[in-house]
């Protein structure tokens, strides 16, 4: 996956994100669980997304290769101290 692409996958992400959350503020009831839920993975996938995309970079300006980066588990980049 390059560059391009996750930055598109971040944008695809957050564009629903932001139509859930609208959705819930329009809704009395607020955010049911299955909108809950889907709000929880969008974050997981962000941080995902924006983690690889960071480490794309980073062996980019080392003169590493940065397709040599995979994706890390949720439970790995969700510990990261912000």
């Amino acid at each position: 996956m390059d560059d391009k692409t996750i930055l598109n996958r971040i944008s695809d992400l957050v564009d629903e994100e932001h139509r859930l959350r609208a959705q819930a503020q329009t809704q009395e009831t607020g955010t049911d669980d299955a909108a809950r839920t889907r709000l929880r993975q969008l974050e997981e996938s962000l941080d995902q997304c924006w983690d690889l995309l960071r480490r794309r970079r980073a062996a980019r300006q080392a003169h590493g290769d940065p397709d040599a980066q995979g994706g890390r588990p949720v439970s790995e980049v969700e510990r990261y101290l912000q």
